[in-house]
């Protein structure tokens, strides 16, 4: 049996570009959180004691996991008999959009909870801050669902092949993109003092 080589990185090249510049974009965003709380750290401190701690980290763990489901949906195909693999991808690509579902009912109650207290875009700084890299990855994380559904979708017809998964590995490396973001954003925003 001849080992096909896997094209690295993984995915379609287009996607690779979005990547590189959503990267870019939420590296610009980053910068200029750090430069603005250099320049009052008593200020952001203190707003992110008004934070939830405990909801940004369950909602890091519910993305790392459901990114795991993602990985564990594309094995499925790249090693399982097609039958057998469609059935096992479908559901961890369920499961992986049921998760992206409850992160953004868990940022929302977060949203919703804030604007009751008063706070906005307009509150000072760091909430601006807070509040546009949250929501611009909200978004992100919206989008990374709907293509996630497609994935599934194509899944469930059997749409995907060991030979032919080169769109469901698309999609993947748009939804581990989303998830890296998080891991950067949970503690430049929640923790780090």
């Amino acid at each position: 049996m001849k080992i096909q080589k896997q094209p690295y990185p993984p995915g379609d090249f287009a996607i690779w570009i979005i990547i590189y510049i959503e990267l870019l974009t939420f590296g610009l965003f980053f910068l200029g959180y750090i430069y603005s709380r250099r320049a009052d750290v008593e200020l952001f401190n203190a707003s992110q004691l008004l934070l939830d701690q405990r909801a940004g980290f369950i909602n890091t763990i519910i993305l790392i996991t459901s990114s795991y489901f993602v990985v564990k949906a594309v094995n499925a195909i790249k090693t399982m008999e097609i039958k057998k693999a469609s059935i096992y991808a479908k559901n961890w690509l369920l499961g992986a959009i049921s998760l992206g579902g409850i992160f953004l009912v868990i940022k929302m109650i977060e949203f919703i909870g804030k604007y009751q207290e008063g706070i906005n875009l307009s509150t000072n700084k760091f909430f601006m801050f807070y509040f546009l890299l949250t929501m611009f990855h909200f978004l992100h994380v919206l989008l990374g669902m709907i293509i996630l559904f497609n994935l599934y979708m194509k899944t469930k017809i059997q749409g995907y092949t060991a030979q032919d998964y080169q769109g469901l590995k698309t999609g993947a490396s748009y939804w581990h993109m989303v998830d890296l973001l998080w891991i950067v954003l949970f503690p430049l925003i929640y923790i780090i003092r």
